[in-house]
């Protein structure tokens, strides 16, 4: 068997720690046909290119 690195009383420590979050509502995102339809046109019709002429899949301004 293997050993534990360090005691299991912790386990779960942060997930207990963290407050509670309910989930919002979202609109529904498309499925199917559609969905593909707007991955079309995220990654091939509006690309925003980085410079050196690279493109990312999440092109939000930087810090």
């Amino acid at each position: 068997m293997t050993t534990v690195h360090g005691s299991l009383a912790r386990a779960g420590k942060v997930k207990s720690q963290t407050p509670k979050v309910e989930k919002q509502e979202k609109k529904k995102t498309p499925k199917g046909r559609a969905k593909k339809r707007i991955l079309y046109n995220r990654r091939f019709v509006n690309v925003t290119t980085m410079p050196g002429g690279k493109r990312r899949m999440n092109p939000n301004p930087e810090k």
